[in-house]
């Protein structure tokens, strides 16, 4: 493992907190609302609410912070995180619930990240990190968060399905706050005027809209598929909350374990060559998925699908942050992160009347449509900008 700045520690333990309460509402939220009367479409919109509202903030967040700074707006998010977690604590009221949900990305988890503040939260991060380094450090991070996320769906099978469950966010919120406050700011200055500085920003541009395509395919595919796990093994097999959220800690303990190993494959494979290879196994898995016979077969497999898909995170950030110069990272941030929530955004309210409808598995081989056509593209798109080569 690369050498990290004290200050990239703190941001990787404000992710961990993050990480803890995104987990146990990922497994609890969806059965707590259902709980409630929600039904899978009500459910399937608020969802999508949620992330058509972060696409609007993370379109402006990554760009603004490149000229004024990170903290500020990473702080802003543990704010609104912890307003969110007041209202699911003292209120079940649906339309309030529901808007709690919608600020607060209630059930959707983002492994620890700082939401639509994300981009604000990876290029602060970037700028403790050799370009080099991008690869394995990001993984790092990643795996920081699925780790957590998998204690915090455990834990989620002992806080229940009651209001209680709201104050594992507060508390994270307060924990991740008190770190970003003690790491001291660095905002990016412009990097010197090159030769050809038209031609450069240029060809970055045009590579930032070839990424922002793909995302539209792979966004697609996790969101016809990722928010409804845990009301799917709920539905389909009968399965208590007691045996999801083990099911999903799995997943998730998966995933981190294999996003460290990206993280050395990107060094030895380079970059673009493991996303491929890895995404590509996830993809077999996300077919199979929907046609597992059993409850415990579901688990190993969404487990298998969960590592190899998954465990890409850090490996495809490093792609984005590597297309750019660093007084640019920011916007490169926002437009991987807005170009996967739209179509996020959208997907989750069809994958509902779906699942509504009894079309258990429809969605799943939909969504491996879509990936599988992203998986084809993109080494195509980025064999040539691999940040781990020179």
């Amino acid at each position: 493992m690369p050498p990290l700045a004290p200050e990239a520690k703190r941001l990787m333990a404000a992710r961990l907190a993050r990480s803890l309460a995104q987990g146990a509402l990922v497994v609890d939220f969806a059965l707590y609302v259902t709980k409630l009367g929600w039904s899978a479409t009500y459910l399937g919109v608020v969802f999508a609410l949620a992330i058509l509202v972060s696409v609007a903030i993370t379109a402006t967040i990554g760009p603004l912070s490149d000229r004024l700074g990170r903290r500020r707006f990473v702080l802003v998010y543990e704010a609104i995180s912890i307003v969110a977690a007041v209202i699911g604590l003292t209120s079940q009221a649906p339309l309030l619930l529901a808007f709690a949900a919608i600020i607060g990305g209630f059930g959707r988890g983002a492994n620890g990240s700082a939401g639509p503040f994300g981009p604000a939260e990876q290029s602060w991060l970037s700028g403790y990190v050799a370009r080099r380094d991008f690869g394995s450090v990001l993984s790092i991070n990643v795996a920081i968060g699925f780790g957590g996320m998998g204690l915090g769906a455990l834990l989620a099978g002992t806080i229940g399905l009651g209001r209680d469950l709201f104050l594992l966010p507060l508390a994270a919120s307060l924990v991740a706050g008190a770190l970003l406050i003690m790491t001291p700011d660095r905002v990016s200055r412009p990097e010197a005027v090159r030769v050809n500085e038209a031609a450069d920003a240029k060809a970055e541009n045009g590579l930032l809209w070839k990424l922002a395509g793909l995302n539209v395919l792979n966004g697609t595919g996790i969101g016809l598929s990722g928010p409804f796990m845990s009301w799917w093994f709920a539905t389909k097999f009968h399965a208590p909350v007691s045996a999801v959220g083990p099911a999903l800690a799995i997943a998730l303990f998966a995933a981190a374990g294999a996003s460290l190993t990206s993280g050395q494959l990107t060094r030895r494979l380079g970059t673009v060559r493991t996303v491929v290879l890895m995404r590509g196994i996830g993809l077999v898995s996300l077919f199979a998925l929907p046609f597992a016979p059993s409850f415990a077969v579901a688990t190993g497999i969404y487990a298998v699908r969960s590592a190899f898909n998954r465990g890409t995170a850090g490996a495809r950030q490093a792609v984005a942050l590597g297309i750019v110069r660093g007084d640019r990272r920011g916007l490169a941030a926002s437009v991987n992160n807005v170009s996967v929530m739209v179509p996020r955004g959208i997907a989750p309210a069809l994958a509902g009347v779906l699942f509504d409808s009894g079309l258990l598995a429809a969605p799943f081989l939909l969504a491996g449509v879509f990936q599988g056509v992203y998986l084809l593209l993109y080494p195509r798109v980025f064999g040539g900008h691999d940040p781990s080569r020179p």
